[in-house]
């Protein structure tokens, strides 16, 4: 009965050994390494921050694209407005030297042109001639321009509005949008890599509970790289 006693902890402790020994290292070693729930939470924030920052205009830009493409089926008629004035004479004169060739209009006359025609040329780069000073002013589905006889002071000015499929459709090129649209447009691309990026670990994290992830992945690379390389001539 001792001899067994002795063989039943013998072989007790060769199994214990054998659980923590090499081997079992070995087992653990091969564990994958987990993301530590500090950088995991850093990720998930990241990337709904970044979602929510760019969301609105992710839609605008994604309907604009469409626009864009269908842009020749989407019928629009142009509505232009002319008109016709004549600045007074006690401002004629500070149409005579201007500071360069591309400075803007005097504030008074700009003020004056305004109230006469209804566009506003204030704070614009104008193109000074002998004859007459012409002021451009182009913006987001529409264009505009200010036209003045130096001479007499006559002024032809036109407004054209292209509706508003022009106007969001501008908007996603950053035609004639101005500074503050320029970096929007800077920001939310950053806010979009973001987003994609942080989405691309994501992805890493949860593929082994979803196996068509990475070909699905593959296939989003895949299918505009096949396009662009052979059916785009």
């Amino acid at each position: 009965m001792h001899q067994v006693r002795e063989l039943k902890r013998h072989d007790i402790s060769r199994e214990s050994v054998s659980a923590t020994g090499p081997r079992g290292d070995r087992s653990h070693g091969r564990r994958k390494r987990k993301l530590s729930p500090f950088w995991l939470k850093q990720l998930h924030t990241w990337h709904w921050i970044s979602a929510a920052i760019s969301l609105t205009a992710m839609m605008l830009f994604a309907v604009t694209g469409i626009t864009l493409n269908h842009a020749s089926s989407i019928s629009a008629e142009p509505a232009v407005v002319s008109r016709e004035a004549v600045l007074p004479q006690s401002l004629l004169s500070m149409l005579g030297q201007p500071a360069s060739d591309e400075a803007p209009l005097p504030k008074a006359i700009a003020a004056e042109v305004e109230s006469l025609v209804g566009i506003d040329p204030a704070n614009r780069s104008a193109e000074w001639s002998e004859e007459e000073v012409y002021v451009p002013l182009p913006g987001p589905g529409s264009d505009a321009w200010v036209s003045i006889d130096r001479q007499s002071g006559a002024i032809a000015a036109e407004y054209t509005d292209r509706g508003w499929v022009s106007y969001f459709n501008d908007l996603h090129k950053g035609r004639n949008t101005g500074t503050a649209w320029f970096w929007f447009i800077d920001v939310f691309a950053v806010a979009c890599v973001v987003f994609t990026l942080t989405g691309l670990v994501l992805l890493q994290i949860h593929a082994r509970h979803r196996p068509s992830t990475w070909p699905l992945v593959a296939a989003g690379t895949a299918i505009p790289a096949i396009i662009a390389i052979f059916l785009i001539h």
